[in-house]
């Protein structure tokens, strides 16, 4: 029960927990499943970075978005993608700033060659090229710091400009094959019956271009013609063949005793050292420990036909040498290499940028013999700044200037001729003003600011102007120079009236009547000022308001007439005319009623009093005192009975003005004082620095202020006016104090850092300074020292060093020979020693004494039988005559005199003779003349004034010889090397004009007009002077300038009428009409002349007053009325509906019933008759007008305003400023004349180094720079910025290398040898056509090689040897063309070598051609065509030829050749057929063709009888063809043949022919007639219409 219910439980469980467990594991599953998924679905994905953001440098930051996106493209959390794959989103960059642009720059190299680019999906039987092909060629692109030329990231370069492209398509010529000449001829055949090789070359032209095949085989070989020889008779040759040197060996054990000989002598006392020494470790101070060896070399016998056989065979006198002497190989020994020196890189741009560093190893010995020479003693490499402390940023350079001098205009007046120069220095004594130059320094400065600080900036200090880069600013400039005005007034306004201090008094006091005068020019940079422009004069009763009294009419006591009173009507009104309060005045006027009196009709009728006349004198003297007058006149006659008229005198009355004296006071005061400072006013006072934007202080200015009398000197201050007394203290700016600013001390010039000879002159460093600001104001004062200079300390002082030589050793031999004699090599010891004499090391004489001497030289050891001689004696003397020769002798010596061929002096000389040295030289010209160079002037007149023109030498350089024509040095010749001639440079002279005429009067007086003045040609400019202004038919320029004239200072001045006169005499009532006159005078209304008179002519014309009217006198008892009064004012617009009206009043009432005439009249308001308009109007704009003083810079151009009236004419200002009319602005602007300013010029620089150290063609340049460009009519600059001239002619010394001899096989006939060359020292003089001539070897110094370069190996082939032959010749130089277009500038050529098989047995052991290939200029453009000959026998001649004409092969297209032989087409397969010449089938001889229609053979007929001839060609029409082949088989045997065996036509034939011509005559007669019996028996046709028929095209017709 126990059991079943165990097992029931876990089943129960399983039933029920057993579909859940399953669904569990299956969401397991799906979730590691989606994960997997997930893995692949889910991808990050970037942006492009941002910009660099942050501080300047590597402080910056660029970041890029990052984001999660699914398989399909939405965008989901990035949690969703892996975390460990994350791309970055930030990173470190170098922030770019503006700065950086002078820093970095990018390089760009050349483009490389352009190569081929497989085609994507290209097939290996693509189309073939025809012209090209497509290619692609690229080239470095790199950004780089301009400073140290160090690589930096391309996004730096890219911030200023973009990237230049580093790749482009380009176009590949079609492959072209390698292209060989033409085969030589065949190589002759040896002599005998020996069987041999002949062979022939060929060179290549040009190598395999773009992938074309290579070159073939230059050599060809073919065996030799003839017999074999028979056994036993063959004819050989023999030659000895040695083999190369063997290594250097010393000596075995037992050559001990010859061993000895190489050790050195290394002491004064030629004590022997062991030669046992450790190799590379010589003693101290010896340059090498020198061993000497011996080496030997094999030698063999070799037949002709290459075989070796017995040395016997080829033995000969004499022996050849199998062992010699040599010398064992060292290499060059050095010490270990020092500590590296400190980096060099000092500063950088915010990144470690590389500097560089160095480390030395010094010689311990050098080489000897064939020994490694000495490697590299100094070695370099970049490297790192350390990592410690930062650099500090690197220093940038800028152009900097100092402040402008003051403006100059003598400067310009300098560059005219010197007689103008004198005229403008007379008429110019008050001061030149107007344009001029100014000056600065340019200077080229070191900014200390860090980038990207905002501190204020240092004054840097000057460095060298090459640092700067771009064009330096301009160092002068045009100015201007204020000229000096004076102050212009205008006249004086009259006098006013008399008005007290204040009007604080109502009652009369003392007070001054005052004028004024107004500025109408500011004064410019005078210290005078303007004069007064108020003048007073005390007067008594002076009041601020009077009473204006007006009258009112005359009122009659009764009645119409008599006696009256006028009403007196009075206004208090200030001195303006305005109306104010009663009590401002003082009492009413006394009395307030004026008695008068109304005519009656028979009284007596006079008119009113006139106005009062202007005052004769505006003041008054001992002499003159002021007048004037007022006047009335009679109107009407009395009657009877009536009042009478009064008196004459009754009608005129007089009255004294302007009684005040003629003295008027004013104030004057003196120039005020500079501007001081004021004690409440320091604390405010500041300095002004260099950044010129501090404020300066506040001071005052004083002057004194005192009355002045005009007639007098000073008087009391009561005298004037103390309400407009001028002010005495102002304040004021005080001039800013400014110190003078110098830049700091450049740094001192480099000390030598080479070490100096010890007797060298001390050496000097030095500094400057340069002004930027000078003091003024009182500022602080500059410095006195602005150069400096003091001697270097601590110049090293170069160690002397010397090599000190040994005797030479014994002669060392080669061991084991019988007799101890002959070649060998011989040592001696080379040490260094100190200046003192002590040993030094070897380092030490090679880096300052140079090459070690020799170690080693050949020797001699005469043997027995040598001939042996005494040493050369000295040259016997020359004499000073040239042509002459010495000699020096040498005699034998011992068994030598003894022996004949020591007797023969062809082989052995005893005397040799040389030619004596010839002094005599000649010179000749070279090259051309130079340009004419003037005289420097000890001063130049003015700073950038070199001597343009006048008198100088041109030099023409000689080449100086010996009598034997070889060069020698000019100084021989002449001191300067040159033959100096005089020359002139053209001054240039400008054009001259006279003086200025005198101003004219102004053209008009009464507003604008013109003055003109003139001046005329005198002289024409030539050589460049500056040229005339525009000139008139009668050469004359003039100059108008704007003038105006008051309308008002003239005016016409007129009289009282006279009383009327009646016209008729016999008038006995001497009443009625009449003519009255007056008298008209022109005046001038200024004030100082008085209303004086003056001529007419200066009033105005136009407005001449009338001088007689008529007039009425009323006869009694009349009606008289009173004189018209004004007419009424026009309104400001003329309107012709306005009327204009005057009124008259009538005085006596008539005695009868006549009327009385009319009292007013009217008239409308037409314009321009009785109603005029004004306006303002301007001139145009004049001329430039300028100071007095001034040339050109600026002036003022004018516009004058007036007044005109709208008929035209021009009137008095003063009705348009009545009318307040709106004035028109402006009328003066300012204008600038150009300067003519002449180009200034640097002076020239030194003469350059000559371009050629010795030889022809040097030269020797010197150049100026322009420091101001012309202006204007200014001299233009000149073209010839530099000058040339000829160097004299140095001779060249040089080592010349003689030509290979030819491979020397010494003692032998074929093997290893020596090519030997030979070292002249020659002189010459460069030139193309130079011949060198032979000199002492000293004149050239040093040799320029080693041994190695004089002496090469060599071999010369045995018999039965495969050898290379010489270089071919260099080709023509080709370029790579497509279509004749050149792709490149420089082109190809080459050369080969091709090996020679002298043996076919030896064929296998040849080695391959050598083939080389040179870049070459000047190149041409080739092209490569096909060539055949005619056709013979269907074969003819193809080959390819170049385009000058040479047959090559290769390098014209396989695919374009054309056929060698010729085939037809379709083959010739018809029996009996075969293809002819023409390239048609035909038939063989004896058969004749038969063709088709189209020309081509349908088969071949046997012509019968002829069975070796050929048969004619015969051409059927199809139906003529047989019916088929079969039929054409049975006939084809069967044929007719006309002609005999022997040529000749058969019998029968002839037979046929006579029938034929028989039976064609009996046809002819029978058809005869036959037609004419037919004739005879026809009937005619009947008649009928004539038929016109129309043919329409139709064939039916």
């Amino acid at each position: 029960m126990l059991l079943q219910q165990n097992w029931v439980s876990p089943h129960w469980a399983w039933q029920s927990l057993g579909k859940p467990f399953l669904l569990f594991v299956f969401l397991i599953l799906q979730t590691a499943d989606l994960e997997a998924r997930r893995g692949h679905q889910f991808v990050w994905k970037t942006g492009h970075w941002g910009r660099c953001i942050g501080d300047c440098g590597w402080g910056g930051v660029r970041s890029r978005a990052v984001w999660c996106t699914h398989a399909e493209g939405w965008t989901t959390f990035h949690a969703n993608c892996e975390q460990q794959d994350k791309p970055e989103s930030q990173r470190s960059c170098f922030k770019v700033c503006d700065w950086h642009l002078e820093l970095f720059e990018w390089e760009v190299s050349g483009w490389d060659r352009c190569g081929l680019v497989p085609a994507a999906g290209a097939e290996a039987g693509a189309e073939p090229c025809v012209t090209a092909q497509h290619g692609l060629q690229r080239r470095s692109v790199r950004c780089l710091q301009k400073l140290n030329r160090t690589v930096v990231p391309s996004e730096i370069c890219e911030h200023f400009s973009p990237q230049p492209p580093a790749e482009q398509a380009c176009l590949v010529p079609c492959p072209r094959d390698c292209v060989v000449s033409e085969f030589s001829g065949w190589s002759r055949c040896g002599p005998g019956c020996a069987r041999g090789l002949q062979h022939r070359t060929r060179a290549v032209l040009a190598p395999p271009l773009y992938g074309g095949a290579p070159c073939p085989n230059l050599t060809e070989s073919r065996p030799c013609g003839g017999s074999a020889c028979p056994l036993g008779e063959e004819q050989h040759t023999y030659s000895l063949r040695l083999g190369p040197w063997g290594q250097c060996r010393l000596p075995q054990p037992k050559d001990a005793e010859l061993a000895a000989r190489t050790t050195l002598d290394s002491s004064s006392d030629s004590a022997e050292q062991s030669a046992s020494a450790i190799p590379g470790s010589p003693p101290q101070g010896l340059a090498a420990e020198v061993e000497i060896g011996h080496q030997s070399r094999e030698v063999w016998c070799v037949r002709s036909d290459g075989e070796h056989v017995a040395l016997s065979l080829c033995l000969q006198e004499p022996v050849p040498v199998t062992s010699r002497p040599c010398v064992m190989p060292q290499d060059c020994s050095t010490s270990e290499w020092s500590p590296w020196s400190p980096c060099s890189g000092s500063c950088g741009w915010g990144s470690p940028l590389a500097g560089l560093r160095s480390r030395r190893r010094s010689v311990r010995s050098v080489a000897v013999g064939a020994g490694a020479p000495c490697p590299p003693l100094e070695e370099r490499e970049a490297c790192a700044a350390g990592g410690k402390a930062p650099l500090q940023p690197c220093p940038r350079f800028a152009w900097r200037t100092s402040e402008w001098k003051a403006c100059q205009v003598s400067l310009l007046l300098d560059q005219q001729d010197p007689q103008q120069q004198q005229q403008q220095q007379q008429q110019q004594q008050a001061g030149l003003c107007g344009g001029g130059i100014q000056s600065r320094v340019v200077y080229c400065a070191q900014i200390a600011a860090e980038p990207g600080t905002q501190r204020p900036q240092e004054v840097a200090r000057p460095v060298d102007g090459k640092l700067c880069q771009g064009p330096a600013p301009a160092a002068s400039q045009v100015c201007h120079l204020p000229c000096l005005a004076e102050c212009a007034v205008s006249s004086w306004s009259p006098w006013g009236p008399c008005l007290p201090e204040s009007c604080q008094h109502r009652h009369g006091g003392r007070g001054f009547r005052m004028r004024q005068r107004q500025v109408m020019v500011d004064p410019v940079g005078t210290l005078a000022g303007c004069p007064h422009l108020v003048e007073s004069i005390p007067c008594e009763d002076a009041r601020c308001h009077e009473w204006q009294v007006s009258e009112g009419s005359c009122v009659t006591q009764r009645g119409r007439c008599g006696p009256g009173h006028r009403v007196l009507k009075a206004v208090c009104t200030s001195r303006t005319g305005e109306e104010v309060a009663h009590h401002l005045c003082s009492e009413l006027p006394h009395p307030e009623v004026v008695a008068c009196e109304v005519p009656c009709a028979r009284d007596c009728v006079v008119s009113e009093w006139s106005p009062w006349s202007p005052c004769s004198h505006s003041c008054s003297s001992r002499n003159a005192e002021g007048t004037q007058s007022r006047s009335r006149s009679i109107l009407a006659l009395p009657a009877e009975g009536g009042k009478a008229c009064p008196p004459e005198q009754a009608l005129q009355e007089q009255r004294a003005c302007n009684e005040h004296p003629c003295v008027h006071f004013f104030w004057e005061v003196s120039p005020w004082s500079s501007c001081s400072q004021d004690v409440l006013g320091t604390a405010l006072n500041t300095t002004l620095s260099w950044s010129g934007d501090a404020t300066c202080g506040v001071g005052i200015q004083t002057r004194k202020v005192f009355c002045r009398r005009s007639s007098s000197g000073q008087v009391t201050p009561k005298r004037c006016p103390e309400s407009i007394r001028p002010e005495a203290v102002r304040p004021c700016l005080l001039p800013c104090r400014k110190d003078c600013v110098v830049t700091l001390f450049s740094e001192w010039t480099p000390c030598p850092t080479a070490c100096q000879p010890g007797n060298a002159t001390a050496v000097k460093q030095s500094r400057y300074r340069i002004i930027l600001q000078d003091s003024a104001n009182g500022g602080q004062a500059c410095p006195d020292t602005l150069y400096e200079e003091r001697e270097c300390e601590d110049v090293p002082i170069c160690p002397v060093y010397r090599w000190k030589s040994q005797r030479w050793s014994r002669c060392v031999l080669v061991p084991g020979q019988s007799e101890a004699c002959g070649h060998g090599l011989q040592a001696r010891a080379v040490t260094c020693v100190s200046e003192q004499g002590g040993s030094a090391a070897v380092g030490d004489c090679v880096r300052w004494a140079g090459a070690a001497p020799a170690l080693v030289q050949d020797c001699l050891v005469p043997c027995k039988d040598d001939c042996t001689f005494t040493p050369w004696s000295k040259f016997t003397a020359c004499s000073s005559a040239c042509g002459t020769t010495r000699s020096r002798r040498r005699s034998l010596t011992g068994r030598s005199r003894k022996r004949d061929k020591c007797q023969n002096t062809e082989v052995y000389p005893q005397v040799e003779t040389e030619p004596c040295p010839c002094e005599a030289v000649t010179s000749q010209p070279h090259g051309n003349w130079s340009d004419c160079i003037l005289r420097e002037a000890p001063s130049p007149p003015r700073p950038g004034a070199a001597g343009e023109c006048g008198r100088g030498v041109r030099l023409r350089a000689i080449a100086c010889q010996d009598s034997a024509g070889a060069p020698v040095e000019p100084a021989r010749c002449s001191p300067s090397g040159y033959i100096e001639e005089p020359c002139t440079v053209p001054c240039p002279f400008d054009c001259q004009l006279s003086d200025w005429s005198g101003w004219s009067p102004c053209s008009s007086s009464c507003g604008p007009g013109v003055r003109v003045r003139s001046r005329w040609l005198k002289e024409k400019p030539y050589n460049g002077g500056r040229a005339c202004p525009k000139l008139d038919l009668k050469n004359q320029v003039h100059e108008a300038v704007p003038c105006y004239s008051e309308c008002n200072q003239y005016s016409w001045e007129v009289g009282p009428w006279s009383p009327c006169r009646i016209n008729d005499e016999g008038n006995s009532l001497h009443c009625g009409e009449g003519m009255q006159t007056r008298k008209v005078r022109c005046v001038s209304t200024a004030e100082d002349h008085g209303m004086e008179s003056v001529p007419n002519s200066l009033c105005n014309q136009a407005e001449v007053p009338e001088t007689e009217q008529k007039c009425s006198l009323y006869c009694p008892s009349e009606c008289a009325v009173s004189d018209w009064g004004q007419w009424s004012p026009c309104p400001q617009v003329c309107d012709p509906n306005v009327m204009q009206t005057r009124t008259r009043q009538v005085l006596r009432s008539p005695g009868s019933s006549k009327p009385c005439p009319e009292d007013s009249q009217m008239k409308p308001c037409i314009l321009n008759q009785n109603c005029f308009q004004y306006h303002y109007n301007l001139t145009g704009w004049s001329g430039c007008q300028l100071g007095a003083n001034a040339t050109c810079g600026r002036g003022e151009r004018r516009r004058l305003l007036s007044c005109r009236r709208s008929d035209g004419a021009t009137v008095s200002m003063q009705l348009c400023q009545q009318l307040q009319l709106e004035k028109p602005v402006p009328t003066s602007s300012r204008c600038e004349v150009g300067c003519a300013v002449d180009c200034q010029l640097s002076p020239w620089s030194a003469w350059s180094q000559c371009s050629h150290s010795c030889g022809t063609g040097g030269q020797m340049v010197r150049g100026r720079s322009v420091l101001l460009r012309a202006a204007g009519e200014g001299r233009a600059c000149p073209q010839q910025l530099t000058q040339h001239r000829s160097c004299p002619v140095k001779p060249c010394y040089s080592w010349l290398l003689g030509p290979w001899s030819p491979c020397s096989v010494q003692g032998g006939q074929c093997g290893d040898g020596l090519q030997v060359r030979n070292l002249t020292c020659v002189v010459h003089d460069a030139s193309v056509s130079a011949t060198s001539k032979p000199v002492e070897n000293a004149l050239c110094g040093e040799l320029p090689s080693k041994e190695n370069v004089l002496q090469l190996p060599c071999s010369v082939p045995c018999p039965g040897d495969c050898h290379l032959t010489e270089w071919s010749e260099w080709s023509s130089c080709e370029l790579t063309c497509i279509s004749g277009r050149s792709l490149e500038t420089a082109g190809r050529q080459s050369r080969s070598r091709a090996f020679v098989v002298q043996s076919a047995e030896h064929r296998g052991s040849c080695s391959g051609q050598h083939v080389e290939t040179r870049p070459c200029s000047g190149g041409k453009c080739y092209e490569y065509l096909w060539q055949s000959s005619p056709w013979r026998d269907n074969v003819r001649a193809v080959w390819c030829q170049r385009s000058d004409g040479v047959n090559v092969t290769g390098g014209c297209p396989l695919r374009t050749k054309p056929a060698e032989v010729r085939h037809c087409s379709p083959a010739c397969r018809k029996p009996f057929s075969y293809c002819t010449q023409r390239g048609v089938c035909g038939c063989e001889r004896g058969y004749t063709e038969v063709m088709r229609s189209n020309g081509l053979l349908d088969y071949c007929v046997k012509v019968p009888g002829l069975e070796d001839k050929k048969a004619d060609v015969k051409t059927i029409a199809g139906k003529n063809k047989p019916v088929n082949s079969k039929m054409h088989d049975i006939f084809k045997g069967w044929s007719i043949q006309p002609f005999n065996p022997d040529g000749k036509l058969k019998v029968w034939v002839y037979g046929v022919s006579a029938g034929g011509f028989f039976i064609i005559v009996f046809l002819i007669f029978t058809s005869y007639l036959m037609c004419k019996k037919t004739k005879q028996h026809q009937s005619p046709p009947p008649q009928q219409k004539p038929l016109t028929l129309a043919y329409d095209g139709d064939i039916d017709m």
